[in-house]
């Protein structure tokens, strides 16, 4: 099953250790077991932009579409067995020690759910 992963930082966790947090390795690992199809880390929030159109106006504002502590620093395209699997592959990503990941399964068209 496909699951799309959010890396969102978290202000209450642990410091960044750039030695310990080999997020490299986790990808090749990963790529290895056959579980990452894609990701990357994206740009600061500060280069953020958020598009609506409302009664036919375009609105552009900068920044995320949240005025929260976390954000969004990165994502991944990963197939895992089950939810199960997803979490324990997830748990032994670096950022699941000093930020936080949301893991969500994608809709399947096909079958309609």
């Amino acid at each position: 099953m496909k699951y799309f992963t959010f890396m969102v930082t978290d202000s209450a966790a642990e410091p960044y250790k750039p030695e310990e947090d080999t997020i490299a390795q986790w990808v090749k690992d990963a790529i290895a077991a056959g579980t990452e199809f894609d990701g990357d880390r994206i740009r600061p929030r500060e280069e953020a932009k958020t598009v609506r159109v409302r009664n036919g106006e375009l609105i552009v504002t900068d920044g995320p579409f949240t005025e929260a502590k976390e954000w969004i620093n990165g994502w991944g395209i990963n197939e895992f067995d089950d939810l199960d699997h997803a979490i324990e592959v997830m748990a032994k990503h670096p950022v699941a020690r000093f930020g936080q990941i949301e893991i969500r399964p994608f809709y399947d068209w096909e079958a309609g759910e």
